[in-house]
């Protein structure tokens, strides 16, 4: 079976660093596609132009690999997948705010084993290939890892908007706010990267399609933190889904969660 190298990882993320770098922060004409919770969820020329070009370059070099796309589906069958999100984050990428990244995942068996995130405009990649996570600069390559934090109360929580709170009343959000050092908002994907980096603790999402966290499960795993839904199972297919530095936080984290339950 051939599989991909990370080398292709960062072809992949080439192709579509072109496509979003000349449209970031220019006058984009916008569609809104349904999605339930939300007022405006944008798809823009940058997305679709993005994930046709990763796509062109998949069915080149493995044409017996499936796809699955945020913008185009699911295309093809069989034991290996890829999964694309090419804007993640396409509301901040109109506003201008570099917290966006693509997303590009590799899946064998249902299990996501590959995974990369670049943010063209900080130049930074963020990529797990082989059980190792890397993030790349203009000045270095260096190893993840994440935080040693094993405590709720030192702990550094993020989620991306209130907005999954306020729509998740059964589980103990307030709980887990008012127990941790501190909460944040807003940063998209580039929040799991900052995980995976040692900079923050706690990922909590509610709502997640598989093309939203595939690409940063090996991501998370291999700096050595843990992904799961809230009730502990595999996260490739989405839902409400907790990242954490480490087992025994995640363990706590999930606890205070799901209180009562």
């Amino acid at each position: 079976m051939k599989l991909p190298t990370a080398d292709f990882l960062h072809r992949l993320a080439d192709a579509a660093d072109r496509e979003t770098v000349s449209r970031f922060r220019k006058k984009l004409e916008t569609t809104t596609k349904p999605k339930e919770g939300y007022r405006f969820d944008p798809v823009t020329e940058a997305d679709r132009e993005a994930e046709l070009a990763m796509r062109a370059l998949i069915s080149q070099e493995f044409p017996d690999h499936s796809i699955v796309g945020e913008e185009y589906g699911v295309t093809g069958a069989g034991a290996c997948q890829w999964v694309l999100d090419p804007i993640d984050g396409t509301r901040p990428f109109l506003l201008g705010i570099p917290v966006w990244g693509t997303l590009i995942g590799f899946c064998e068996q249902g299990r996501a084993t590959a995974g990369l995130m670049s943010q063209p405009i900080t130049r930074e990649r963020f990529w797990a290939h082989n059980g190792e996570s890397w993030l790349r600069t203009d000045n270095a390559t260096t190893r993840l890892t994440t935080s040693a934090c094993t405590q709720l109360s030192d702990a550094v929580l993020h989620t991306n908007s209130p907005e999954g709170v306020r729509r998740n009343p059964d589980v103990r959000f307030d709980v887990l706010d008012a127990t941790v050092k501190m909460t944040r908002y807003g940063g998209e994907c580039y929040a799991f990267a900052m995980l995976a980096a040692g900079h923050i603790d706690i990922c909590v999402e509610f709502s997640l399609q598989p093309y939203d966290i595939v690409p940063m499960i090996p991501l998370i795993e291999a700096a050595g933190g843990a992904v799961t839904t809230f009730d502990g199972s595999r996260p490739e297919n989405g839902g409400r889904i907790i990242a954490s530095a480490n087992e025994e936080l995640h363990a706590a984290a999930i606890s205070v969660l799901m209180r009562g339950r």
